[in-house]
């Protein structure tokens, strides 16, 4: 039987490792100067996004979304973060079903220490892979996302 897109595939495969590679690396990173799990810092860094203004706030089922896990998953982590005094939780003013979370002010305050922490760590892993042949294109579009500037 004949693969029809062997190229697809190594490239998917290719990705899913260099994902691996740099999340491992990140974890690490922020586990060793701030206890902070990838997920938990992603959670963290998008709830800093929020504002007062038309949808700028995040029901439980959209930071799902935005951090890419289960409802039941992203639940879990919110409910870590709040016992460790990160987040908050309130119900929706306009629809009492809706629940908000957001971050405390000790939650900004760990968020801004561990961004270069984060920052850092995924420049490291990013340089690393770029020096694989089966990585370079890939990190080569990944840096090619981020502003001149930055």
């Amino acid at each position: 039987m004949s693969r029809p897109e062997p190229a697809l595939a190594q490239g998917w495969c290719a990705l899913s490792a260099l994902h691996g590679r740099i999340e491992t690396h990140v974890e690490r990173a922020l586990q060793a100067a701030h206890e902070l799990s990838v997920r938990e810092f992603s959670v963290l860094d998008v709830l800093s996004a929020q504002h007062d203004g038309e949808g700028g706030h995040f029901r439980m089922h959209e930071l799902s979304e935005a951090v890419v896990l289960s409802q039941s998953a992203t639940t879990r982590l919110v409910s870590r973060l709040e016992e460790r005094g990160l987040l908050t939780r309130y119900l929706c003013a306009t629809d009492r079903r809706g629940i908000y979370t957001d971050l405390t002010p000790a939650g900004l305050a760990l968020l801004e220490l561990a961004r270069p922490v984060n920052d850092t760590a995924l420049r490291e892993a990013l340089d690393t892979a770029g020096q694989r042949p089966e990585f370079a294109p890939l990190v080569a579009a990944v840096r090619a996302t981020v502003p001149a500037g930055d």
